[in-house]
């Protein structure tokens, strides 16, 4: 007879919360997302990387995405099968989508955190949230 072991799958790890769309919300998102990121098996390297896209992402959806009276929400994901970890900041704003601009003047004080996630992630990109808002996401490859 031949029996087969079952493989226990891979565990997702997730963490969402709702934040103010304000400067302190957005400020909130980064430390607490760090902090997640530092009790998952997530190599250092991500965690920098990560921290930075939340920090974009986040301030981009308390500046670009806010309406009067509504959050915003991070989620992070880390799938330990494929050492993706995914971030994603959803607000209210649907209408308005982030464009990745032209490469800034070296005196413009803003325009750059667009580039900036582009550059840290392994892919980027936005998907509605009806009925109103937009999900903008990027992730970042493991190792191997």
């Amino acid at each position: 007879m031949n029996a087969t072991t079952p493989q226990l799958a891979a565990p997702v790890r997730t963490f969402t919360q709702r934040l103010s769309s304000t400067r302190r919300g957005a400020r909130l998102a980064r430390l607490l997302a760090v902090e997640e990121l530092h009790t998952w098996p997530v190599s250092p390297a991500i965690t920098e990387r990560a921290e930075q896209i939340v920090a974009e992402l986040a301030a981009n959806a308390a500046l670009h995405g806010h309406v009067r009276g509504r959050d915003f929400r991070l989620t992070l994901t880390f799938d330990e099968a494929t050492g993706v970890v995914r971030i994603e900041a959803t607000d209210t704003r649907g209408e308005k989508l982030p464009v990745l601009p032209p490469e800034p003047r070296p005196d413009d004080e803003s325009g750059r955190g667009l580039l900036l996630v582009a550059a840290l992630a392994d892919r980027w990109g936005t998907e509605p949230y009806p009925p109103g808002g937009k999900t903008v996401w990027a992730e970042c490859d493991g190792p191997g």
